[in-house]
C-alpha cells in the first residue's frame, strides 16, 4: 500500500477504493500508519468528503476495527441516544438513567470533548471515583443488571474510531459530514444497540453552522443507521447559545443533577423529555410522544431518575454521594465578566463560550492534555434576559487565574446586548425539526 498515493489521490478529488479505504484503517489502528499521515488524510477528507461507497467502507472498516457486541439475551429494546456536540450538553447525563428507570435498557458508549465542545465522559470522570473504561463483560452485565451503562469506548470497541477521533480533535479535521457520520455509527452499531436517537446541533456552537449543513449529516446518519437494520429518529435541535448555564465538567453534571431534581433549567428539561420520549416510543414502552414524556416526568418527580443515576455511579466505582449530596469538585475562585452597558441580551456565541471553557482547562488542546473537573463557567444572562450596565453576566471558575485573560476576552466576544428592553423573540425554536 502506497500511503503517500492514496493521500494525493483523496487530496485530488479521487475516490479510494473499499479495499484500500479497509488497508489505511486496519494500519492506523495496529499502530503502522503513523499519525502524521493519519492527519493528512483526515484533512484530505475533510475538504474532498466520502461518497456513499467510500462512506460506507470507512464506517464498515471502522466498525470491524474491533468486536460488535450483541446484546440480544438482554431483555428489551436496546436504545441508544448520541449528540453531535454542543457546548453546556450535559443531556446524556440526565436522559440516559431517566430512560432506563422507565424501563428501556441504555447501553450509551460516549466520547470525549472535540474542539470547543465538551465530551460526556470528561463530566462523567468528574464524579469522584467513577470509571469510563469497562470491559465488554462488565458493560454487558452491568447493562443486563442496572438497565444502563456509561462509558467510553473499549480496546475492543471500534478501535480505529478512538484514535481517529483523538486525532481529529487536534487536527481542524473535527467538522466533516462523513468523519462525524461514520465515528458516531461505528461506535453505536458496535455496542449492540436496536435503535438510536440521534441529537444533531446547528448554530454558532456546534460543528454544523447551517440548517443545510445539519440535515445534511442527519440524512447520512440515517441513512447509514438504517441500512444496518436499526431504527433511527434524528432530532436537529438549537445550538445558537449554549445549553442550560453551565459550561465545564463538574458543573454540568451539577445542571444534569437539578434536571432530574426537576429544577434543571428549561431548555435542558425540555430537549432531555424530548430525546427521551422518542427513546422510550422505539423502546416499546410508550405509545406515543405523550406518553414517552409522561413517564420521563413521572420519573422525575418520583425521583427514580436521580436515584438511577446514583445506581450507576454506585456500579461504576463512583461515590453515590457526589449526585446525592453533591459532593463534586469545586475550584475557590470565580471571577465575573460585566455588561458594558444594560440592555437585553440579544446573542450568545456559543462556540466563543466553549473555547472560553478550553481556555480555564475544561477541554483538551493536545491529546495528552490533562483535563480539569473542576473549572467552567455560569452564565448568569441568557438570551432574551435584560442586564443592567456592570452587572455580571458570566462567573468564570478557574484555578489560579489559568486561561483567564483569554476566557474573558472571548466571553465579552460571545455577548450582544441590545438597546431593546423587551426580550427579542427567538430565531427558532429548540427542537427546529424531527426526522424519523
Amino acid at each position: 500500500m502506497n500511503v503517500a498515493e492514496l493521500i494525493r489521490q483523496k487530496r485530488d478529488g479521487g475516490a479510494l477504493a473499499p479495499d484500500d479505504i479497509r488497508a489505511l484503517i486496519a494500519a492506523y489502528t495496529d499502530g503502522t500508519l503513523p499519525d502524521y499521515q493519519a492527519a493528512a488524510l483526515l484533512m484530505a477528507v475533510y475538504f474532498r468528503g466520502l461518497d456513499d461507497r467510500e462512506l460506507d467502507a470507512w464506517t464498515l472498516a471502522m466498525l470491524h476495527s474491533g468486536d460488535v457486541l450483541d446484546l440480544s439475551e438482554i431483555p428489551g429494546i436496546k436504545v441508544d441516544k448520541h449528540s453531535t456536540g454542543g457546548v453546556g450538553d450535559m443531556i446524556s447525563i440526565a436522559l440516559a438513567p431517566l430512560v432506563a428507570a422507565c424501563g428501556v435498557p441504555v447501553p450509551m458508549i460516549s466520547g470525549r470533548g472535540l474542539g470547543h465542545t465538551g465530551g460526556t465522559l470528561d463530566k462523567l470522570e468528574a464524579i469522584p471515583g467513577f470509571s469510563v473504561n469497562l470491559t465488554i463483560e462488565k458493560f454487558r452485565s452491568q447493562l443486563a443488571t442496572v438497565g444502563c451503562a456509561l462509558c467510553g469506548q473499549t480496546e475492543r470497541l471500534a478501535p480505529a474510531d478512538r484514535k481517529l477521533y483523538a486525532l481529529r480533535d487536534v487536527t481542524g479535521t473535527v467538522e466533516s459530514v462523513p468523519l462525524i457520520a461514520s465515528s458516531i455509527l461505528s461506535k453505536k452499531l458496535a455496542e449492540g444497540i436496536d435503535a438510536l436517537v440521534l441529537d444533531v446541533k446547528v448554530g454558532s456552537g456546534a460543528f454544523m453552522k447551517t440548517l443545510e449543513q445539519a440535515r445534511t449529516l442527519a440524512k447520512t446518519l440515517v441513512a447509514i443507521g438504517r441500512g444496518a437494520g436499526k431504527r433511527v429518529t434524528a432530532f436537529l435541535t438549537d445550538m445558537d447559545q449554549p445549553l442550560g448555564r453551565r459550561v465545564g465538567n463538574a458543573i454540568e453534571v451539577q445542571e444534569a443533577i437539578l434536571t432530574l431534581t426537576g429544577m434543571g433549567s428549561p431548555d435542558v428539561r425540555e430537549l432531555t423529555l424530548a430525546l427521551g420520549a422518542e427513546m422510550l416510543v422505539l423502546g416499546g414502552v410508550a405509545a406515543d410522544e405523550a406518553a414517552g414524556r409522561a413517564k420521563m416526568i413521572g420519573a422525575i418527580e418520583s425521583g427514580a431518575g436521580l436515584a438511577k443515576l446514583a445506581e450507576i455511579v454506585a456500579a461504576q466505582g463512583g461515590d453515590p454521594r457526589a449526585i446525592l449530596e453533591q459532593k463534586l469538585p469545586t475550584v475557590a475562585t470565580a471571577s465575573v465578566v460585566v455588561a458594558p452597558r444594560a440592555g437585553t441580551v440579544a446573542a450568545i456565541k456559543a462556540d466563543e463560550v466553549g473555547l472560553a471553557a478550553l481556555a480555564l482547562g475544561a477541554g483538551r488542546l493536545r491529546k495528552e492534555d490533562a483535563v480539569d473537573p473542576a473549572v467552567g463557567l455560569e452564565l448568569l444572562r441568557k438570551v432574551g434576559e435584560p442586564v443592567g450596565r456592570g452587572e455580571p453576566v458570566v462567573a468564570l471558575h478557574h484555578r489560579d487565574g489559568r486561561g483567564l485573560d483569554e476566557a474573558r476576552r472571548r466571553i465579552e466576544r460571545a455577548y450582544r446586548i441590545s438597546d431593546e428592553p423587551a426580550a427579542p423573540k427567538a430565531t427558532r425554536p429548540l427542537v427546529i425539526e424531527v426526522m424519523r
